[in-house]
This record gives structure tokens, sequence and C-alpha cells, in this order.
């Protein structure tokens, strides 16, 4: 039987939804957490339930992700003063900002990049160092099905700020892997967590011609609300076998990319098809654009 040692995990935004699962999946594998939310007395009325050896394996520190750089490595010290090193961060906290581009411009946009990209820049840069310094490591950033399917309004922002986080984990990984630090970029799809539809529309500049718009992704997001069809218990799991290359994921190799739920396995699939149709139709034109020798 192999023996795996135990991890040290660092992961943002635990008070609800994915964070939630995850903290109680790493827990019941007798691994420690770190576990980081706007508000400390929430976690530990959330997980004020857990049994004795579990919750010795488990502390908490208060961190917004938007707070400043200097903050948030003020906080990442004091994760490592704990068990003395960080094994892995999961980048998990973030929001999604429900708005008509035209209508919140980039005041919008720059509040939802401040959480979603930002944040995960500040954290992920705050705990590289002690990861670089042992060569070991792992860091997991928690993206989106919606970073595949931006055309759908009015997520745009938050389609646009899952993809920059997609492209930024793709490049951290290259930048990591001689350090020995590996990155895993997770693209969920639809899951049943708290709050995740009922985000108010954002709107600045408000232009009528929208309203239709508006009210009919209204309808369509709190018909889905509660109804999703992905467990993210089930998710977490998966994403603990990963990460500890066991259960299910034993014996496989890691995946830049690990893609959850059914819906996002079919708009990634489509997204893909049509690009390389894009691909395919216009090759001819758009590759005969070299200089004549």
């Amino acid at each position: 039987m192999v023996q795996i040692q135990s991890k040290v995990w660092l992961i943002t935004g635990t008070s609800s939804g994915f964070g939630k699962r995850l903290v109680n999946s790493i827990l019941a594998r007798g691994d420690r957490v770190v576990a980081t939310a706007r508000s400390i007395e929430k976690m530990q009325t959330l997980y004020s339930t857990l049994p004795p050896a579990a919750r010795a394996r488990l502390y908490f520190i208060r961190l917004d992700i938007t707070d400043s750089l200097e903050v948030i490595q003020k906080v990442v010290n004091e994760a490592l003063s704990v068990w003395g090193r960080i094994d892995v961060l999961v980048n998990n906290a973030g929001y999604g900002v429900k708005s008509v581009i035209e209508e919140g411009g980039s005041l919008a946009a720059l509040t939802q990049f401040q959480t979603n990209v930002f944040g995960v820049i500040n954290v992920t840069n705050a705990v590289i160092p002690q990861m670089r310094e042992r060569r070991s490591g792992t860091v997991v950033i928690i993206g989106s099905r919606s970073g595949w399917v931006p055309a759908m309004p009015p997520v745009g922002f938050y389609a646009a700020s899952k993809a920059a986080v997609h492209a930024i984990g793709e490049t951290y990984s290259t930048e990591l892997a001689p350090f020995n630090i590996r990155v895993m970029v997770v693209a969920p799809g639809s899951f049943r967590t708290e709050n995740v539809l009922k985000q108010p529309m954002t709107i600045h500049n408000h232009i009528p011609e929208y309203d239709g718009l508006r009210a009919a992704a209204s309808e369509k997001f709190a018909a889905l609300a509660g109804n999703e069809k992905g467990d993210p218990v089930k998710a977490m799991e998966l994403l603990v076998d990963v990460v500890r290359g066991e259960g299910r994921a034993y014996g496989r190799e890691w995946p830049m990319w690990l893609f959850m739920g059914k819906d996002c396995y079919r708009d990634v699939r489509n997204k893909c098809e049509r690009v390389l149709k894009t691909l395919d139709t216009w090759e001819d034109l758009a590759t005969d654009l070299e200089f004549d020798l």
C-alpha cells in the first residue's frame, strides 16, 4: 500500500460553496488546512460540529483577497507559521458580477477583476517563494466553464475574469515547472452551491434597450438556482483525489486543466469545435500572409 504524506493546504473562500466542501474533504483524508475567508466568526460557526481530531488540523485566518499585497503577505506569513509550510494553495475565493457590458462599463469590470484576477495573483505570488525554495508545491486555480462561453449575457465580466485566470494559470504552469511546482486550472460547470446565482445586477449606466435582456437573464438564473445538477461534494472529492494522486485519480497524469461536469464538457467541446471550424474555413486566406521570398 502506498503511503501518502500529509499535506498542508491554504484555501481562500472557505465560508461557503466549493471552499466549504473542500475543507471537509481534505480533513477527512487526514491533511491539514489553513482556511481563510472574510469572517472568522462565520468559519468558526460553520465548522463547529467537526470532531476534535479534525478540528485540531484546521486553522482559521481572516483574508479578503482584495486587500493590498502587503496585507495578503502578512496573512500568508501567518499561515506559514502554523505548520511550517504550505504544500497546496487553492485559489477558490471569487464572485460573479452580473452586468450588461455597456451598462457596467470599466468600473464593473475593475470590481470583478479585483477579486477574481488581481486577488488570485496577489495570493499566489505571496505563497510561491516558500514553494520555490523547497522545490515543491501545488497551485490550484478555480476557474469556470464561463471562461469558455463568454457570449452569454449578462456575465461577460465574470467570464472575462475567469478566462484571464485560465491564461494566467497556464503561464504560471510554465514559469513554475522548473521549481517542481504543479499548477492546475479547475473549470467547473453548474454546481449546487450557496448564493452563486444571487448576485444582483450591476448598472452604472441604465440603458432601457437592455431591459428585456436583463429580465430574461434574471428569470433564467432564478429558475436555475437550487436546481443545478452538479454535486459540489463530489466535485471537491475529485479535486482532492487529483491533488493527492489517489482514489479515482490514482495512476493518472497530472492535468493542466480539470473540467468538471457534463455541462462543462459540452460547452468546452462546442467552443473547441467552433474554433476548429473557423480555422478550417479561413485557413487558406488567413495563413497566406507571409512575406514573398
